[in-house]
């Protein structure tokens, strides 16, 4: 391991001294009131578009059925991200924001609970799910969709505070 290997393992939280995958140990951390909010895009054609924003789609109400994948992703995190934690979260929220002049769809995620780490790894999930689900149900109408902009906007608690993306 070069020098700059050992500099970034040791700043690295999931890497233990010997540069090895692991868990992080939060036994110690306090529980603190934490909250995340996520965003990304999913960018379609305007008849897509316009298929699920009328209600149009043969598949029905792709937003509920999306909302609902986005809110069990956030549940099922730890099962899909190797060394997230299990959580008890206490509140997920997925939103859908339609604009209609870009031809795309804004989803937002809230993720929050009581606890000893962060929910960002949640919120993230969340929408990334929710996006990934109108993909599928909409992919027989338009294949050339694409996924775009996920990223975490704000995360609220815990030891290091709170934190806001640059707009």
């Amino acid at each position: 391991m070069s020098v700059s290997d050992k500099q970034v393992s040791n700043t690295l939280s999931h890497l233990n001294a010997q540069g090895e995958a692991n868990m992080v140990d939060v036994t110690e951390k306090a529980m603190t009131s934490r909250t995340a909010t996520a965003q990304g895009f999913i960018n379609m054609s305007a008849e897509t578009l316009a298929l699920i924003t009328t209600g149009k789609h043969k598949k029905g109400d792709v937003f509920a059925v999306a909302r609902i994948a986005g809110i069990q992703a956030a549940k099922q995190c730890s099962n899909l991200i190797p060394l997230c934690h299990p959580l008890m979260l206490s509140k997920v929220q997925v939103d859908f924001a339609v604009d209609q002049d870009n031809n795309r769809v804004k989803v937002t995620s809230l993720c929050r609970l009581t606890g000893q780490t962060g929910v960002e790894m949640e919120a993230l999930t969340a929408v990334s799910v929710a996006c990934l689900t109108l993909f599928d149900m909409c992919k027989a109408v338009d294949p050339a969709m694409e996924i775009d902009g996920i990223k975490v906007l704000t995360k609220a608690g815990g030891k290091s505070g709170d934190w806001q993306a640059k707009i």
